[in-house]
């Protein structure tokens, strides 16, 4: 829910938002809020920057891309609401997200072990799948412009991680989704759902046990300082889709458009060439930090894991949509 504060500011900004949707704009700049909920170092981060520069110069300066990092407009729950209201005109919010909304197709990039790698991951971003997905927000008045990486996902508490028995009673933060919650429930782990900025001191105070991440968040939001173990699991991805405000994005004039779908083209490719190696590196530091005892799993653990959360993929069908599993799975595996 929105707080007080962050309703009267929705208000104005509304108000703003509506008057340039219109085809013709009376500012000298167009202005394009950009939130987000990460650092501004880590894969997102630095690929909203460069959409920011990019935009900036394609546009000859008619835009002023502001991009707000680590939550500082609106949390995990709150963004989405501010998209659809004008309050801000950018997001890029995790893959996940969606459900809620009510497109629940999204939900499959969360299902444990779908993707491989990352070129199996391509098959579908890059591909009609992942386009079919973005063209199912247009009814809740968003456009879906592009997919941006973070990562495969690592797993972490203050005790070892290496067999499903592990994580017994174990209290998991995990972000908004039925799917990383039925994951967690099978693992016997106690999910809890936690907006993003707040996952650090619930870590440090022992509000909850551990919680999975690519290295990349893990690493900027400090979390190795608060958490013993880790275990290289790949479990899962992480992903965003960039989306805008339909409404405002519609009434952009034509030369505008061009210009900022040409920057969200590049922004993409660099977002996506970096990701990899920003989670290596990331992974690499909390290494050599110390305070994180790293652990990777073995083909026979990890095939353990992958016994254990076999069924949730059945039982998300009915929730995702079994069509787009089998989509999604038959795209994989061209």
């Amino acid at each position: 829910m929105l707080t007080r504060r962050s309703l009267a500011a929705l208000a104005g900004a509304t108000a703003l938002a509506l008057t340039m949707a219109a085809p013709a704009f009376a500012q000298d700049k167009i202005i394009i809020k950009f939130s987000h909920v990460v650092a501004p170092d880590t894969p997102k981060g630095k690929a909203a920057a460069r959409f920011e520069e990019l935009a900036e110069l394609y546009t000859n300066g008619a835009v002023d891309i502001e991009v707000y990092p680590n939550s500082q407009l609106y949390k995990d729950k709150e963004e989405m609401e501010a998209l659809q209201l004008g309050a801000v005109q950018m997001l890029a919010p995790s893959l996940a997200k969606f459900g809620p909304l009510g497109v629940r197709e999204f939900e499959v990039f969360d299902l444990p072990f779908i993707f491989a790698d990352y070129d199996a991951l391509r098959k579908v971003t890059q591909g009609e799948v992942g386009a079919g997905l973005l063209a199912k927000l247009e009814d809740k008045g968003i456009s879906g412009l592009a997919y941006w990486d973070n990562g495969f996902k690592i797993m972490s508490a203050n005790s070892p991680l290496k067999s499903p028995d592990d994580f017994l009673g174990l209290k998991m933060r995990i972000q908004s989704s039925k799917v990383i919650e039925a994951y967690m429930n099978k693992l016997g782990a106690v999910p809890q759902v936690m907006a993003f900025s707040e996952v650090y001191q619930a870590l440090q105070t022992g509000v909850v046990d551990g919680t999975e991440n690519p290295p990349s968040n893990m690493y900027t939001q400090k979390m190795n300082e608060v958490q013993d173990h880790a275990t290289v699991s790949n479990h899962g991805y992480l992903g965003y889709a960039v989306i805008v405000n339909k409404q405002f994005w519609d009434g952009l004039p034509e030369d505008v458009r061009v210009g900022l779908d040409k920057a969200m083209l590049e922004a993409t490719e660099y977002a996506n060439s970096i990701a990899k190696d920003d989670n290596d590196q990331a992974l690499a530091a909390m290494e050599a930090a110390g305070t994180t005892e790293f652990y990777t799993l073995t083909d026979e653990e990890r095939a353990a894991w992958m016994e254990a959360l076999a069924p949730v993929n059945e039982e998300m069908a009915e929730r995702i949509g079994a069509e787009t599993i089998a989509a999604v799975e038959a795209a994989v595996s061209q």
